[in-house]
């Protein structure tokens, strides 16, 4: 296997000469975490941190420094039928906007079950010797039965791709014939069933060893409507430790630039309505993005909070998704005579036309971006931090870093990150540290990235759904908006909390102020939401947010 490099940023053999400002920017971080050099490259896996009770003590709770690695999990190539990049045009694009890590996860075909996943794992190794400073995965982007799409994918080892294949041929909704989910329809329930037991599947697979890890993430979720929430809960449930999660924001973010002929003139291709097979309790409105974030996510008390409102973690992520690139070049190569992708498992290399195509995406790490902390560089830490929720978004490189800590203002640990659990008796005084570090470079647009501010929201966890199709949590809302205009480098907020009779959750969003109004569900749980665009007019870049996965706080006892 190839031998694995860190990236330049913390590489100690690397000048910071050589460096661009947020890769010097990136480096102060690690260093203050005190993961810089062969600390992360030698480190554990990261894995949770365990609950207070679980390690003999009744409260509190502390998490490890963490190092922060930028990744896109839904990235398409030559090896999808509606795509067109090489692998090294991805990677080469993903070198040059600062990802550490990358999926590759093709649509399932029948063509790349029988030819192109095999000939894609060829490139995959090629790809992680070519490029030894970033973790590449293999993945496949499944056709979930009944419902959207999601994003699979296994650590390296002698079986990852065996272990798609045998997947993609099982369970894949597209090849089945099993897409049906309208609720009237006699074969929704066969296919909900399906789908729950592909996850089983997965996770027997990672508990025998046959692969080290596997996960599964939901992709853009409300762009059909046809992921309802009682199916949403059935795969988590079916194995939490595998279906992890959800795109909090689709990719194709481009597709509303205005004056560009992108993806249906909308971000996300969210260009669609209700139909027969949706879902018959979204709204119209729910069908399209809120400052680039998918209605489940970007509703406060709306479907994500629903989740988390159990007691239980639910991961969202953001992503490229990308086929064709906004204002690129490229185009499809053409066939060879007798060639097609269903006897090859493989597009023609594209070829350069001089001329702006047609395309609603951005690059890999170009405009979205998933954070995931890990202490140590490494595929399986990757896997493992996303797993443990220690996960923040961000488009348009709004930030530069994000650390969020929860502690009881009696202890003097770290306290718990994204993801965690923290342990307090009710009436206890809590303090949630947030230490943001500012845009230090233009972004890929040329625009300096500023934080306007800073949303803390809280909610009630009340433990399992009675209806497991309810989208909303009532008890969730923004508890406070901290103004951090003008605000620049690297600044701490610290936010006073009380740990009320019932536990809750807390999560942080913030935007760069340009756009926003009344949340979806008003203005006393959502003052100044995200909002969504007019079709043509929505330049993400001048509508970007950052969202952090939320920290848990278990209420024990009285004072």
């Amino acid at each position: 296997m190839t031998e694995q490099r860190l990236p330049a940023w913390a590489d100690p053999s690397v000048s910071p000469a050589r460096l661009d400002p947020q890769g010097v920017s990136r480096r102060q971080l690690l260093r203050r975490a005190g993961l810089f050099g062969a600390a992360l490259a030698a480190g554990p896996l990261a894995a949770p941190a365990a609950p207070a009770a679980a390690r003999g003590r009744d409260l509190g709770g502390d998490d490890p420094r963490l190092a922060y690695l930028v990744g896109d999990h839904h990235v398409h190539s030559v090896y999808s039928h509606d795509a067109k990049y090489t692998f090294s045009q991805l990677a080469r694009a993903g070198a040059r906007y600062g990802l550490d890590w990358m999926v590759f996860n093709e649509h399932s075909n029948f063509g790349h079950a029988a030819h192109g996943a095999q000939l894609e794992h060829q490139e995959i190794l090629r790809a992680r010797a070519e490029n030894p400073r970033q973790l590449i995965f293999q993945g496949l982007e499944w056709y979930i039965p009944a419902a959207e799409h999601a994003t699979v994918f296994a650590a390296p080892g002698p079986h990852e791709t065996d272990l798609l294949t045998r997947f993609e041929l099982a369970y894949d909704g597209k090849l089945l014939g099993y897409t049906e989910g309208a609720a009237s329809h006699p074969d929704t329930a066969r296919n909900e069933a399906h789908a729950v037991k592909a996850i089983r599947w997965l996770a027997e697979q990672r508990r025998t060893g046959y692969v080290d890890d596997v996960l599964v993430l939901a992709n853009h979720p409300l762009r059909l409507g046809i992921d309802s929430p009682h199916e949403m809960r059935g795969w988590r449930d079916a194995a939490p430790e595998v279906m992890i999660g959800m795109e909090g924001a689709p990719g194709a973010q481009g597709g509303g630039i205005p004056g560009w002929i992108g993806s249906g003139q909308q971000r996300g291709e969210y260009t669609n309505k209700p139909s027969g097979s949706s879902w018959p309790g979204y709204a119209e409105d729910a069908y399209v993005l809120y400052g680039g974030f998918d209605w489940m996510t970007a509703t406060v008390g709306g479907m994500w909070d629903a989740m988390l409102a159990e007691g239980r973690l639910f991961t969202i992520t953001t992503n490229s998704d990308v086929h064709r690139v906004v204002f690129d070049t490229w185009k499809n190569g053409d066939w060879a005579p007798g060639q097609n992708f269903d006897n090859t498992g493989r597009l023609p290399d594209p070829v350069d036309t001089d001329a702006p195509q047609p395309g609603g995406d951005f690059w890999p790490g170009q405009f979205s971006r998933t954070h995931v902390g890990v202490t140590r560089y490494h595929h399986r830490a990757v896997m493992a931090g996303l797993r443990a929720g220690r996960v923040w978004l961000d488009h348009g490189h709004l930030l530069d870093g994000l650390d969020v800590r929860l502690r009881r203002d009696c202890d003097h640990g770290h306290g718990m990150t994204l993801g965690g659990r923290l342990r307090a008796r009710a009436g206890e005084k809590l303090t949630l540290t947030v230490t943001v570090t500012t845009a230090s470079r233009p972004n890929p647009h040329d625009i300096l990235p500023r934080l306007a501010h800073v949303d803390v929201i809280r909610g009630a966890v009340r433990g399992p759904a009675a209806d497991r199709d309810d989208w909303r949590a009532p008890d969730t809302s923004v508890v406070r908006t901290l103004d951090v205009g003008g605000r620049k480098g690297t600044y701490t907020l610290r936010i006073p909390l009380v740990a009320g009779d019932e536990s809750f959750y807390v999560r942080l969003r913030g935007s760069d102020g340009n756009r926003h109004g009344a949340g979806y569900l008003g203005a006393s749980v959502d003052p100044h939401g995200p909002i969504p665009h007019v079709p043509g007019d929505g330049d993400p870049w001048v509508d970007t947010w950052f969202y952090a996965n939320p920290v848990f706080v278990d209420v024990v006892g009285g004072r």
